[in-house]
């Protein structure tokens, strides 16, 4: 009588080990992903602790005073950054007032077929291309094109406005206003493209049942579609203030470079990036402290920007 090795003891020491090389490199690649995340969290760590290393000898003599004195002195060894944060911050804020309703309109435009989509694609893969010029490209642009074309525009805003404290300053050829205009351009990509693609993954039934329910295209775009992706939309305006406080080549070429604290946006100002830009070739001693200073306040604050985004954006989520 012929007899065999029972089948299922085999099937099953095939089936632990199977298991087991399984469970070993899910472990392994938990421990690669955690190391990696580690790893990005450290570099962070590394990176501003060597800014405040280099800046110590500005922090210890100058204190958080730093922050809100306006005298900018290499002859004299005296450094104060308020110019510097306060153009940094109106610049930011002015660029996010021109781009915001522009490119959520925009990513709106392009998701809600009022157009046929071999019109609508070269528009989106042309507004993409925004993201790919660099900023020297923009600076020089914006600088020897852009402003000459708006300059009668600035010129009529101080002649017919200028009891505005904002337009009280005859525009010059590099101003504040100008600068913020051309940085509104540069952070449009990142507002469309992410409202964009935010509207894009909405599901269907939220447009089919107000349009059931009556609503017009206008009333569900702006109570239905907009509610729903209003997270997606607040995370992209938050990270193209992030990128519009560090910009560095494109304000430097265009916002003037005055150390001054000058309530027109007109006037010539000055930010941080562009002003440790300018000045960080020649620096040494205090002075170049004192710009690793300005280094880790422009880190600090795009950092807080991000912490503010990301609660932001969990609230607008859990308001869902």
């Amino acid at each position: 009588m012929n007899t065999q090795p029972p089948a299922p003891k085999k099937t099953l020491l095939e089936a632990s080990a199977k298991f087991n090389l399984v469970r070993s490199i899910d472990q392994n690649f938990r421990w690669l992903t955690f190391s990696l995340a580690l790893s990005v969290g450290l570099i962070l760590i590394w990176i501003a602790y060597s800014l405040f290393v280099i800046a110590l000898p500005a922090i210890q003599k100058f204190g958080l005073g730093f922050l809100v004195d306006s005298t900018w002195n290499p002859v004299e060894n005296i450094y104060g950054a308020l110019p510097h944060v306060y153009g940094t911050v109106l610049s930011s804020f002015l660029a996010l007032v021109f781009a915001v309703p522009l490119g959520v309109g925009v990513a709106i435009f392009l998701t809600e077929n009022f157009l046929e989509q071999k019109i609508l694609q070269p528009i989106a893969f042309t507004i993409e291309l925004l993201a790919a010029i660099p900023s020297v490209v923009y600076g020089l642009w914006g600088l020897f094109v852009f402003l000459p074309a708006i300059k009668p525009l600035l010129q009529g805003l101080n002649h017919n406005f200028g009891w505005i404290p904002f337009f009280s300053t005859e525009p010059g050829g590099r101003q504040l206003f100008g600068a913020s205009l051309v940085l509104a351009i540069m952070i449009l990509p990142t507002i469309i493209a992410i409202s964009r693609d935010t509207l894009t993954s909405l599901p269907p039934k939220l447009r089919q049942g107000a349009y059931g329910l009556g609503a017009t295209r206008w009333e569900t775009i702006t109570q239905i579609l907009i509610p729903a992706g209003l997270s997606g939309i607040v995370g992209s305006i938050m990270l193209a203030l992030g990128r519009a406080l560090g910009e560095t080549m494109a304000l430097a070429m265009l916002v003037g470079n005055a150390n001054q604290v000058n309530i027109s946006w007109l006037a010539p100002a000055s930010t941080l990036s562009s002003l440790i830009a300018n000045q960080f070739g020649e620096a040494s001693g205090l002075q170049k402290s004192s710009l690793f200073y300005e280094a880790l306040i422009l880190m600090v604050l795009t950092l807080l920007v991000n912490v503010f985004a990301q609660l932001l954006v969990s609230r607008f989520q859990q308001v869902e």
